[in-house]
């Protein structure tokens, strides 16, 4: 059973317009592809790996198990096997078989309720709209960090594998996102554009950009105390501070509206989604304290200040954000009881990664969060499941 207490902007290189020069001599050379000719395998290997020498993969010795590492490795981090970091692959496995797409879920009773104008108060429209323009674009945020940044600094493969498949769902999220402003037919513009024109979403945003952008940076390289660091603390913002912190107002919000049969299609997705976040938080969580120990030189007194100074500006942010989409009381909740939960969250982040408690004695007033992780695939969407839809081995080919 998964307790969510417990989880532990540059341009892209432009495609080649000719086949490398390396791997063009290999081609030439007549050597098979499956041959272990070395113009082939050099080429895929820059093509590949990351920033980092790899002398293992370029004399052709085999991969040692003691020599894999999180950042910096030496080995050829092609090969998969053998695992080291056998947590990270059992975390892609279960991150698979919880796979899900928006529409399993049907909109139709969100659409009645949206439509009606006595199906929710204006308080709750904009709790709505809120939610949704913070979230349609911090999706995209956060797979551009995987897929520009993270990865590329991080030489372990099974943590490899496991970003791989976290990417695929912040698309599949951000689907989800557009697929409820589409069924609800809000003006599009309004929401995507709300993290330029909305002051709390906007904030939120502007704190995060630099940590993403400083790993996304071409000549951005690890190997150095100060870029482990650097890098060290983007992982921490990113896992603890993004997605173990800035989500949890918006899922709390639109999960009280399912609790009380309020636009339930939304809320199931947003179920979905906070369970698939809980499992990204997880990996991130135990991805910096595996740097942590393979680097412990890195986590230094002064280090340590500055991630506590991050926490601390993530909760003032996150409230502001609370105090923004209820200006006044809504669902039962209010911007102030947000304000003992974003603390709690925080000293469960920050011990998580070897810090003390911000704020002791701060208890969780919403228990009923922890349920919404263990929601079984296989049960009937509150039987909103649209029976047309067809999985990948249903569908006709012809």
């Amino acid at each position: 059973m998964l307790v969510w207490e417990d989880d532990s902007r540059s341009t892209p290189a432009a495609k080649p317009t000719s086949m490398p020069p390396p791997l063009r001599e290999g081609l030439a050379a007549g050597a098979p592809m499956s041959s272990p000719a070395r113009p082939l395998t050099a080429a895929i290997d820059r093509v590949l790996a990351p920033q980092t020498a790899s002398p293992a993969a370029e004399s052709g010795r085999r991969v040692n198990v003691a020599d894999k590492r999180i950042i910096n490795g030496q080995t050829d981090v092609n090969q998969l096997v053998p695992f080291k970091y056998k947590w990270a692959w059992e975390k892609y496995l279960a991150t698979c078989a919880n796979h899900w797409m928006p529409q399993e879920v049907n909109m139709s009773r969100d659409i009645a309720t949206w439509k009606d104008p006595k199906g929710l108060t204006e308080d709750e429209r904009r709790i709505v709209k809120r939610n949704l323009g913070f979230f349609v674009t911090a999706d995209s945020l956060a797979a551009n960090n995987i897929v520009l940044g993270t990865y590329r600094h991080i030489t372990a493969p099974e943590c490899r594998q496991f970003l791989l498949r976290q990417a695929f769902e912040e698309a599949i999220h951000t689907h989800a996102y557009q697929y409820i402003v589409e069924s609800l037919g809000l003006d599009e513009s309004e929401i995507f554009n709300a993290y330029h024109e909305v002051q709390s979403i906007r904030d939120k945003d502007e704190f995060l950009i630099p940590f993403i952008e400083a790993i996304m940076d071409p000549n951005f390289h690890t190997g150095t105390p100060e870029n482990d660091q650097r890098l060290l603390k983007s992982l921490i913002v990113f896992a603890c501070l993004m997605e173990g912190l800035f989500f949890y107002v918006g899922f709390t919000q639109i999960l009280a509206l399912g609790r009380q049969n309020k636009m339930t299609g939304a809320a199931e997705q947003y179920q979905y989604i906070l369970r698939d976040e809980s499992m990204h938080c997880n990996f991130g969580i135990d991805l910096i304290n595996a740097i942590k120990l393979e680097n412990p030189q890195l986590w230094t007194a002064e280090f340590k200040a500055e991630i506590k100074a991050l926490f601390l500006k993530a909760v003032e942010l996150e409230y502001r954000y609370a105090e923004d989409t209820m200006p006044r009381g809504v669902l039962g909740l209010n911007a102030s009881m947000f304000k003992g939960y974003l603390r709690y969250i925080a000293n469960r982040r920050a011990t998580q990664i070897g810090l003390e408690e911000l704020f002791p004695n701060e208890d969780n007033p919403f228990p009923w969060m922890s349920e919404m992780i263990d929601l079984k695939k296989e049960r009937n969407f509150f039987e909103t499941r649209v029976i047309e839809y067809q999985t990948g081995g249903a569908l006709s080919w012809d």
